[in-house]
């Protein structure tokens, strides 16, 4: 971990040198960030009434997770650019990750071993077709080569990816390295986005923009069991097909985005009721899969900048909810919103800190698969008195810009951990922790 982050400094110093020359003035094609967050988190014990396979813990100690990631990209031609992302992870979530629908903690995986892993996170290639003469300029970033971009243009992007990096975005709830941390505020989480247990996938995407209008559709694979390591490459048989639209505006003076997104994945999905009606003594959701399985569902995504210094978001999203979850998390039907506020006002300019509150729920069906005590790979307490999901976070960052450091304290209460109003309340406390150059 030590020579992977020396490593990250070194390049990114050679490539600041280059980027700096005053004689050319020029940009260069390429782009090198590095970036590794640690989050720990604790919870005091709490009531239960009763506990099973996938409880949250009611006494245990904190866990920490982390992760390191190098952002890698160049431009060989004019309008192609080419991404790698090497990506080290470890460590766990409390409780496993699972007993919370909303996990609190977006860095950490279900990988089950809590040894540091270095794996390749993405590798990519994205070519645009321009289709006016007008640009604007687009900034060094993660996965983004600095350059002049078209206002109108034709984009394919394929290859080894999240889905989120291009799907459901969100100016102030998405990113858990930065933002809120919890699971249903990074991405619109009734969407079970087809994912490998770290959250990536092979996809291809097609992305359509006009001015400040923009369509965008994928087609990608999923794992082949639920929650699991390996992708299917039966693609016919196996399959997550999503489309967006996305429109921006500004409304008195101010920036916004309202995204909708229509999605329908194909797996070998165990069916609940069906899972329920043969079941002897307790279902089990894996042993009915069959293939041909579909869920389907849509989501909403607004943003909203209010003030020079802050802005709002509302999410909402909704699947049908027969069959069993396969790469996300176990919610079927999701709300939420929250503020997000730059720290100028208590000069403080390179601060941020949010506050955001989140529902979940799931389907009939989802319910009484639970009740009858059924498990999934994220919850199932071997009973269950439903109601829904709600959990409020709230954080602070402290950015230490001469070294690159932040610093989150961050707070989460989570009613009716995994719907169950038997089991919490829950107050979890967390600290991040992240570096980034």
């Amino acid at each position: 971990m030590t020579r992977l982050f020396s490593i990250g400094i070194l390049a990114l110093s050679s490539t600041r040198l280059l980027a700096q020359d005053k004689k050319t003035d020029s940009i260069i094609p390429y782009s090198f960030h590095f970036q590794q967050t640690l989050v720990t988190q604790w919870h005091p014990d709490f009531s239960a009434k009763y506990s099973g396979t996938n409880s949250f813990l009611t006494h245990e100690k904190s866990a920490t997770s982390i992760t390191s990631t190098v952002y890698a990209g160049i431009r060989p031609l004019k309008n192609l650019e080419l991404y790698i992302n090497p990506e080290l992870a470890g460590g766990q979530g409390l409780s496993h990750a699972t007993g919370i629908a909303g996990f609190p903690n977006g860095e950490t995986f279900r990988v089950g071993n809590p040894t540091p892993t270095i794996y390749l996170a993405r590798a990519y290639a994205q070519y645009t077709i321009p289709l006016t003469a007008h640009t604007e300029t687009d900034d060094d970033d993660l996965n983004n080569v600095a350059g002049q971009t078209p206002t109108h243009y034709l984009r394919f992007i394929g290859g080894k990816y999240c889905l989120a990096d291009f799907f459901d975005q969100n100016v102030y709830s998405h990113d858990p390295r930065t933002q809120f941390l919890n699971w249903s505020l990074m991405s619109n989480a009734a969407w079970d986005y087809p994912a490998d247990v770290r959250g990536y996938t092979i996809a291809l995407t097609i992305q359509y923009r006009k001015d400040n209008w923009q369509i965008q559709a994928a087609t990608s694979l999923e794992p082949t069991t639920a929650n699991g390591p390996t992708l299917n490459y039966h693609y016919g048989q196996s399959n997550g097909e999503v489309v967006e639209v996305t429109h921006t505006h500004t409304l008195n003076h101010y920036a916004g985005n309202v995204r909708v997104m229509v999605f329908i994945n194909q797996a070998p999905m165990g069916n609940y009721n069906e899972a329920v009606k043969v079941a002897v003594d307790t279902p089990n959701i894996s042993a009915v899969g069959r293939d041909g399985h579909t869920k389907y569902g849509f989501g909403i995504n607004i943003d909203q900048e209010i003030t020079n210094n802050g802005g709002a978001f509302l999410k909402a999203s909704w699947n049908d909810g027969h069959n069993e979850t396969w790469a996300y998390t176990e919610i079927d039907q999701t709300i939420s919103m929250g503020w997000l506020q730059n720290g100028q006002c208590w000069h403080r300019a390179q601060d941020n800190a949010g506050v955001a509150l989140v529902v979940n729920g799931i389907s009939k069906d989802h319910r009484n698969y639970l009740a009858a005590g059924g498990t999934g790979f994220m919850v199932g307490d071997g009973q269950l008195n439903y109601a829904p999901e709600m959990i409020a976070e709230v954080f602070y960052q402290c950015n230490i810009t001469r070294l690159h450091i932040a610093l989150s304290p961050d707070y989460q209460f989570v009613l009716h951990p995994a719907y169950n109003s038997d089991r919490g309340p829950v107050n979890i406390l967390g600290i991040r922790t992240r570096v980034a150059f």
